[in-house]
């Protein structure tokens, strides 16, 4: 059992999270509750005001989460917050090098630059947000043309839908394409697996 672990944030984009939390749910549900559990996480206790008002109350806060196998950072407005809050920022590094896989979605790239976890490697972001990243990690090789990228341990997606493309590509790496084409067909979802930059 892996354990994932879905950052929350006010003006978090909706589908950012949701995407990944429905793939590793589903790849869990179909494997009889085996792989992995999918917890979500607040930077405070209380409920979360997601993008357009959908109100969520995440199921840990940083301090009550278990140590993740996998870190999800979703992207969205919110992450603009997120750069000025060195406390996030420094849970993000301290949780980091404990993780088997980090990975963003959206502009949660942006955070991870901003926490120096994409110095030397490819990155994508959000369409609108290329030129934000390259100013935050001027090391990094930022994509313009792929879903995802893949760097060893640390991954980012592009905008919004492209953190379902990701989360089955990584439900691919750790349990094997069969696994995440089960998944991907449960949900009705067109998934290729070609999408990604590997490094």
């Amino acid at each position: 059992m892996r354990t994932v672990a879905i950052l929350l944030f006010d003006d978090v984009e909706v589908l950012d999270f949701a995407g990944p939390f429905e793939v590793f749910s589903v790849t869990r549900e179909l494997a009889g509750d085996q792989l992995f559990t999918v917890h979500t996480v607040g930077l405070n206790p209380g409920t979360v005001r997601a993008r357009n008002g959908l109100k969520v109350v995440p199921e840990h806060t940083l301090e009550s989460v278990p140590q993740p196998d996998l870190l999800i950072v979703p992207g969205g407005y919110g992450t603009r917050a997120l750069l000025h809050q060195p406390g996030v920022l420094d849970w993000i590094r301290r949780k980091a090098p404990k993780c088997e896989l980090v990975a963003s979605v959206c502009t949660g790239s942006l955070v991870l630059a901003k926490a120096g976890l994409l110095a030397g490697l490819p990155a994508t972001t959000h369409y609108e947000c290329f030129d934000q990243l390259r100013a935050l990690e001027p090391t990094a090789t930022v994509r313009e043309d792929v879903r995802f990228t893949e760097a060893d341990r640390v991954l980012t997606a592009a905008g919004i839908s492209a953190g379902i493309d990701l989360s089955l590509h990584l439900v691919a790496r750790l349990h094997g394409v069969a696994t995440a084409q089960k998944t991907a067909a449960y949900m009705e979802y067109h998934w290729t697996n070609d999408g990604g930059a590997r490094r």
